[in-house]
């Protein structure tokens, strides 16, 4: 189907679909977020704290990392109690792997690269389709396999998609098909790179992250150059950031990296200026409140927040609600493009807040009334 504006259009690399716990993972299905858990999985109650607070930022899938027996003991508890579905993250013990997969583990993510053997890795396949978990092969530029590494010379595409290709036909021999794939590096070029050629190797899934990114401000960065430049080409199905920051801040990177490309609404997107000179109130501080008091909105809707008149009324005709800066400390509000009233200083934030709140509520309602109409039995 084309689009009203061919220019925004995304068109995505058909992939086949498979499942982690309840969420669909590639085919035609919403690119999912996932983020990892940086508690001591053995504090059973510190890791559930944060899978909750990961879900309330939007989370689909949470990695836990499973280094130990202990900690496999402790992530059955975890499974138990998580409304996310958890991947057990598995280096070095092929035997956490099988420990996990029977803790009830939705997927499964390995390293080849140190994970060991491979009847080590079909002891892994065995225990996942035994209890129904799928797998992610996770290569990574950092742990490629020794004689690679010595035909390539370096970590570089070539020899990462090979390795995932070694592995790939691993899972195949034993009839496994239940799992998707990532190239990680720290460095954008070759991660792009890699996941460019996998894209035309193969037709399974792909996860993007660019690993070990840095910062808050400096792996935002990274992850939105790297994973833009292959979402923007239909490359990705599922996405982790990774950030040396609170893995919440993942989760709204991942989303604001996917909504700035039309891919995943959920939550406002605000839309405001840098602020200058002309400007009728104090955009920074304005927005920066507006964001912290809005970010428990998970309905998709458009704020635009503009210091004057320059781009205000037009920014304004294309978001939800909108605000533009006036003289004398009073301010035009739009509705749906629309001029609606003007609003001071002193009660901007707290006016929009509840503007924002309401039109979340009155979607929602309207979306829960539709479904009750598409739930009703037909009249006879």
């Amino acid at each position: 189907m084309s689009s009203v504006r061919p220019y925004r259009q995304i068109l995505r690399r058909p992939s086949r679909q498979i499942m982690v716990g309840s969420v669909p993972v590639g085919g035609d299905a919403p690119i999912s977020v996932q983020s990892m858990t940086n508690t001591k999985t053995t504090d059973v109650a510190g890791t559930l704290d944060q899978i909750r607070r990961l879900e309330e930022a939007g989370a689909d899938i949470v990695r836990v990392s499973c280094p130990d027996e202990d900690s496999t003991a402790a992530f059955k508890d975890i499974v138990r109690q998580s409304n996310v579905p958890l991947v057990a993250d598995i280096h070095f013990h092929y035997k956490r792997a099988l420990e996990a997969a029977e803790a009830g583990a939705a997927c499964l993510r390995i390293n080849p690269g140190n994970i060991g053997s491979e009847d080590r890795v079909r002891e892994v396949v065995r225990a996942a389709k035994a209890n129904g978990c799928s797998i992610r092969i996770g290569v990574n530029a950092g742990s490629l396999e020794r004689d690679l590494l010595e035909q390539y010379g370096e970590p570089c595409p070539e020899a990462m998609v090979a390795s995932a290709q070694r592995h790939m036909a691993v899972l195949q021999d034993n009839d496994f098909h239940e799992f998707k794939i990532s190239v990680k590096a720290s460095d954008v070029f070759l991660a792009v790179a890699a996941y460019m050629q996998l894209a035309e190797a193969c037709d399974y899934p792909l996860h993007l992250g660019i690993t070990e990114a840095g910062g808050l401000r400096g792996g935002t960065v990274k992850s939105a150059v790297g994973m833009g430049n292959l979402l923007w080409a239909g490359i990705g199905d599922t996405i982790r950031v990774s950030l040396s920051a609170d893995p919440v801040e993942e989760i709204k990177v991942g989303f604001e990296i996917l909504k700035s490309l039309g891919l995943r609404h959920r939550g406002v997107r605000v839309i405001s200026c840098p602020s200058c000179a002309r400007q009728g109130f104090d955009v920074i501080k304005t927005v920066e409140t507006l964001e912290e008091r809005l970010a428990h909105i998970a309905t998709p809707m458009t704020l635009s927040i503009i210091g004057c008149v320059v781009n205000g009324p037009g920014e304004a005709r294309e978001t939800d609600i909108g605000l533009t800066g006036g003289g004398s400390g009073s301010h035009m509000v739009y509705v749906s493009g629309v001029k609606d009233h003007t609003i001071n200083d002193e009660t901007m934030v707290e006016h929009l807040v509840g503007m924002v709140e309401q039109k979340a509520a009155e979607i929602e309602a309207a979306k829960a009334e539709e479904a009750g109409k598409a739930d009703a039995p037909a009249a006879e």
